[in-house]
């Protein structure tokens, strides 16, 4: 779709944000926005091709306690700004806590801010934090968002350091492919700083303010898929430099010296991963940057993505080892035969072993020696002597007969299963309708943190609207398949699978009980599914029909569903 010239974005949600308490709470009496430290009557910098309109320098005066529609009680007010407030409430129907934006209905933005907020309902993209309501009332005009407790601000995680390469590349490609998704349905964000920005406990990032923020400042852009690609970049420059791109400092993080310009990441701190310090200049270009290669500027969220999925993949840093506690000898090893002293004394001098003392030199000792050296041959000779008496009593029935394990020979070692590789994979979906399509390879790629997810059911754990979902593996040539292990994202009462053989990769009826090899139920996070009787096959179908109820996450409400990651084939 074509860019709009004007952009909504959403306001310092706070779903993720650090309680203000009475420091945050003084601030916002006193006018000042809690979120970026700047006074109500600031002006906030505007860029090229960027406006803000004038707005009252009130907000409605409510209070903790207050209840909206007799179900949304205000608790905390977060933000006061501009002739807006925003708060910390409890949804007292689903109780849930939310973010509540509050303004008078005949403030100059609000017509564009009930717009903005029911054009991102309608997207329902859940890489955004959602608005779940919009409503004018009472002379009030309030948009109800999610509030994430988990999850923490952007802002708190560049304080404490520089992002890891991988945290990095994860940030980019994650903000810019939302990001690319909203412009294609006419929707910028024009505010997507590092308080935009919330990690959850998963490491996904959602992205606040999609048509709310903007709307509630007036801002506007002639350009805003340039504003919003040059603000990806800044906030990629933030994660891997621990400063922002500017002359000013900004969101907790000092600017760049002054009258230098915008220098290169690795000019700035050494060590940058050489790619995303890159792709950095490549999306501020916009400003007069010029980048460290000749690539091409990214102008658009849609070109950063693609240049981002063009790079190759950062992989996640391997654990650390731990060296084992060095070994401990004990005191027997260390020659001190006795107890341990008590507690309180001192321990007792390790001593080496005391040498045996020497051989009898005596008359005595020489003629006790021998005696006992005759003893010794005499009973030599006597065993012997029975020794040989028993081999010719049963000589012929010694060479005979000959026992069976002679016959036979050692038994053959059983081999342990070994691991096949996976060639290919495709989403299996009889009717029509996949679940993650795009994601299927990562059930394969060796990172236990990315994996398939299905939608959210609202019927379960049997799954009624359709027969089930599943994926088909190409092992690349017939194979015999001995057992599989799965890791499954959600644990939980109950996950019911199967695997069968097919003949293709679009097989269109690939659930034929004849060709059923192996199926098992779980409530664990992981399953190893053996087959009985190994079957060789190239393709097999992982098929889902039952799942466990979970709650809400980065990509879908509550509800029955199930996630697929680390599959592994042994034959």
């Amino acid at each position: 779709m074509a860019e709009r010239s004007t952009a909504a974005v959403d306001v310092a949600d706070n779903s993720g944000d650090q309680p203000l308490a009475a420091d945050a709470a003084k601030a916002t009496a006193d006018g000042v926005d809690t979120q970026n430290g700047r006074a109500a009557d600031e002006p906030m910098p505007e860029k090229d091709g960027e406006r803000r309109s004038a707005a009252p320098a009130a907000a409605p005066e409510l209070h903790s306690g207050h209840k909206l529609a007799r179900r949304y009680r205000l608790e905390e007010c977060v933000t006061r700004l501009d002739g807006f407030s925003s708060w910390r409430a409890m949804d007292e129907k689903l109780r849930r806590a939310v973010g509540v934006h509050l303004l008078p209905a005949d403030h100059p933005r609000a017509r564009t801010v009930l717009a903005a907020a029911r054009s991102s309902a309608l997207l329902g993209d859940p890489r955004f934090v959602q608005v779940l309501d919009a409503v004018e009332e009472n002379d009030l005009v309030y948009v109800v968002h999610e509030w994430l407790p988990d999850a923490t601000e952007l802002t708190a995680v560049l304080a404490a350091g520089t992002l890891e390469p991988h945290e990095a590349y994860q940030l980019v490609s994650q903000v810019s492919q939302a990001m690319a998704a909203a412009h294609r349905e006419g929707l910028a964000h024009l505010r997507l700083t590092p308080s935009a920005i919330l990690r959850t406990s998963t490491g996904q990032y959602r992205i606040r303010g999609l048509a709310v923020n903007a709307a509630l400042r007036g801002i506007t852009s002639d350009t805003p898929q340039r504003a919003d690609t040059e603000a990806i970049g800044a906030l990629l420059y933030a994660a891997l430099t621990q400063r922002w791109p500017y002359e000013n400092d900004a969101y907790g993080l000092r600017g760049l010296p002054k009258g230098v310009g915008l220098l290169a990441p690795d000019q700035v701190r050494a060590g940058v991963h050489r790619g995303l310090g890159e792709l950095a200049m490549r999306a501020l270009a916009n400003d007069g940057a010029t980048a460290s290669r000749q690539e091409p500027a990214c102008t658009t969220p849609e070109e950063l993505a693609k240049a981002v999925a063009a790079m190759p993949r950062i992989k996640p840093p391997e654990p650390a080892f731990t060296a084992p506690p060095e070994y401990q000898h004990t005191t027997y090893q260390q020659g001190s035969y006795g107890r341990p002293a008590p507690v309180g004394m001192p321990a007792a001098p390790i001593s080496m072993p005391v040498p045996p003392p020497p051989p009898l030199q005596s008359r005595t000792g020489r003629a006790l020696k021998w005696g006992v050296a005759a003893l010794l041959i005499a009973a030599l000779g006597l065993g012997s002597w029975q020794l040989a008496d028993a081999l010719l009593d049963h000589g012929k029935q010694n060479n005979s007969e000959t026992t069976q394990p002679q016959q036979q020979g050692p038994a053959p070692e059983k081999k342990e299963p070994a691991p096949l590789s996976i060639r290919d994979a495709k989403e299996y979906a009889p009717d029509g309708v996949p679940q993650n399509a795009a994601d299927v390879d990562k059930t394969y790629d060796g990172d236990t943190s990315s994996y398939w997810r299905t939608k959210s059911f609202s019927d379960g754990p049997k799954i009624i609207i359709k027969p089930g979902v599943g994926i088909i593996y190409d092992l690349g040539s017939e194979q015999e398949v001995k057992e599989v292990s799965i890791g499954l994202r959600h644990p939980g009462d109950h996950t019911t699978l199967s695997l069968y053989a097919t003949d293709s990769l679009t097989a269109k009826d690939a659930v034929d009980p004849k060709k059923k090899i192996a199926g098992t139920s779980t409530k664990d996070s992981s399953v190893k599914l053996t087959v009985q009787k190994p079957v060789k096959t190239r393709y097999v179908l992982l098929w889902i029909t039952e799942m466990p109820y979970a709650g809400y996450d980065n990509f879908s409400g509550a509800g029955y569903k199930q996630g697929i990651t680390d599959v592994k084939f042994k034959g």
